[in-house]
């Protein structure tokens, strides 16, 4: 049976956990590889959508709650992925993309786009209103943000009740990593404080109490914390189990309760293993998954370079570099130094702000070239070993370069799968 996400507290308190991965990305050959591994493996395909990305106004991908919903089941029909495999969730709900207006108006846009991903089907739902809006501090206090989420939790409640179906579980806590990873090389994070834990859970009961929401506060199943993980542009820090045993010890006092751990790209199975042995059973990954895919595309490029007449000397890269820089907007904050080095980081820094441009028609076009030039082609084994060693079994065959790319992002979901003791 597929481990349900209500169901994570009480194996890890029986000794036996499991965990689930949450695959945090929009770009349809990610999803469809979440998909065809979830149909494959008869597990929890769990997909969520950030409000930045997917909101009631389109987001930076152009899509609503509904058609994000929409695409999801679309490419799990194409998939053969049961619907009942399938959870959607909304990451990060609350007024960060309007956190440049005055609070009311932000947390009234935060309440729309919450109907919209309730209405849309979204049930899982993680409630963050820490995020200071015009003339607020930048983070705010415990009983701010817990009385904001209550808004927002009490507008997915009766959005539930009116589309029907199951009522939403929910995700609190807020102390996360910088959304895509940190801007700078990293020497070490420091975990959630225990005692910062046991405020925000205590807080929220008691906020949403008072609010008339005990019910759905009962259906909070997980705390977002730092586990001392994180990745920046050019490193990562991995997890070290040693550190959190004050907070792991949070969860004795908390049955309800499991940790939800957020930048886990890059980790790696064993570490991953110990995130969910640990209390962290909910793992989030999205950057990782659009870097592999982009090292496969940039391997197939090179392929198609050395293989093809008329192709052209990495057609697909230079349409990326040249779209980057004319649309400096989603990288240029997050990248520094000499211009050699922002044009490393714009194409290989492992917060992989290049996921930001994949959409775009020129990227779209640049893609396309590539996939139906090398489609049906025969490419040697020693190209692969030169380009991409671990897809030399894709050789001396016709390529369908599609099912590479999906075979590339499988391997990283495989990866935490297997951590996941699944």
């Amino acid at each position: 049976m597929p481990v349900q996400l209500a169901d994570l507290a009480l194996m890890k308190r029986k000794g036996t956990p499991k965990g689930i991965t949450s695959v945090c990305s929009a770009h349809p050959l990610v999803l469809r590889a979440a998909l065809r591994h979830g149909a494959a493996q008869g597990s929890t395909v769990l997909i969520e959508a950030t409000c930045n990305q997917v909101n009631h106004q389109g987001g930076y991908t152009g899509m609503r709650p509904a058609d994000f919903a929409a695409l999801v089941f679309r490419l799990a029909e194409e998939e053969g992925c049961p619907a009942d495999l399938i959870v959607l969730g909304g990451d990060h709900l609350g007024p960060n993309p309007w956190r440049d207006r005055p609070a009311g108006e932000a947390m009234a846009e935060a309440e729309t786009m919450m109907a919209a991903y309730v209405e849309a089907g979204f049930r899982k739902i993680h409630l963050d209103a820490s995020m200071g809006c015009q003339g607020e501090p930048d983070a705010l206090d415990d009983e701010t943000t817990a009385a904001r989420a209550a808004r927002l939790a009490a507008v997915a409640e009766a959005s539930a009740r009116k589309a029907g179906g199951a009522l939403p579980v929910y995700v609190i806590g807020t102390e996360v990593p910088p959304p895509g990873g940190a801007d700078h090389a990293l020497t070490a994070i420091e975990p959630t404080g225990a005692d910062a834990a046991r405020r925000t859970i205590a807080v929220h009961r008691r906020v949403f109490a008072e609010a008339g929401l005990s019910d759905a506060f009962a259906r909070a199943i997980g705390l977002v914390v730092q586990p001392g993980v994180e990745f920046g542009n050019h490193n990562v820090i991995l997890y070290d189990r040693s550190k959190i045993t004050p907070l792991t010890g949070v969860l004795a006092d908390e049955p309800q309760f499991v940790f939800e751990a957020h930048s886990t790209d890059y980790q790696g199975t064993v570490p991953l293993a110990a995130l969910v042995e640990d209390g962290f059973p909910i793992l989030k990954v999205g950057p990782e998954l659009t870097f592999v895919l982009r090292e496969a595309l940039y391997a197939l490029d090179l392929i198609a370079s050395d293989l093809l007449d008329g192709y052209g000397d990495r057609p697909l890269h230079r349409a990326m570099e040249m779209l980057m820089r004319a649309e400096p907007g989603h990288w240029r904050r997050h990248y520094h130094g000499t211009a050699a080095e922002e044009r490393l980081l714009r194409h290989y820094s492992l917060s992989d702000r290049i996921r930001y441009y994949w959409a775009a028609p020129e990227a779209q076009a640049a893609t396309r070239r590539l996939v139906e030039a090398l489609s049906g082609q025969v490419v040697p084994l020693p190209l692969f070993w030169q380009h991409l060693p671990a897809a030399a079994h894709f050789a001396d065959r016709p390529l369908d370069p599609d099912a590479l790319l999906v075979w590339r992002v499988t391997q990283s979901l495989a990866s935490y799968h297997a951590a996941c003791g699944l």
